[in-house]
């Protein structure tokens, strides 16, 4: 667990690194990297990048309810071909049970977004509605998984 949020605080840092912050021998932090990735604790080395300065001028979170209960095939299989869409996943809310996040580079290009998932997803989808965010706006606290790390260990 230990090396698991020190990687959330920065996962370029080298093995070498990690190794003087928790103490213990290199081989021994390639060794828990590796087993962290084979074991699916850890999914994937990524970067969470500055958006608008790749174009992006909104994030969209969508929630909207599933015509069929708990279609989690339908869905995944809607969502795994929109490329901007980051997460999406069915859930309990506000009269709803599915949640889209996705990033857009203008308006017109959500207004887009939506009205082509109304009409593919429609056997599945239903009362879809979004919230807008401008990523241009002040950020009260930036998207970034390195707060996990200040959560005290339970």
């Amino acid at each position: 667990m230990k090396l698991l949020m020190e990687l959330l605080k920065d996962s370029k840092r080298s093995d070498r690194e990690i190794s003087k912050v928790l103490g213990v021998s290199q081989p021994t932090i390639s060794r828990m990297r590796q087993r962290l990735t084979e074991n699916g604790i850890i999914q994937e080395f990524t970067v969470i990048p500055d958006f608008t300065k790749m174009g992006f001028q909104i994030m969209a979170i969508s929630s909207f309810k599933l015509k069929v209960a708990k279609d989690i095939e339908g869905l995944t299989k809607l969502m795994m071909a929109k490329p901007n869409v980051i997460f999406s996943s069915i859930g309990e809310g506000m009269g709803k049970n599915g949640i889209i996040i996705s990033f857009h580079r203008s308006y017109p290009d959500f207004s887009n977004f939506i009205s082509n998932l109304r009409a593919e997803g429609n056997a599945i989808i239903d009362d879809l509605d979004s919230m807008l965010i401008i990523l241009e706006n002040q950020i009260a606290k930036p998207l970034s998984l390195k707060y996990l790390t200040e959560l005290e260990e339970t």
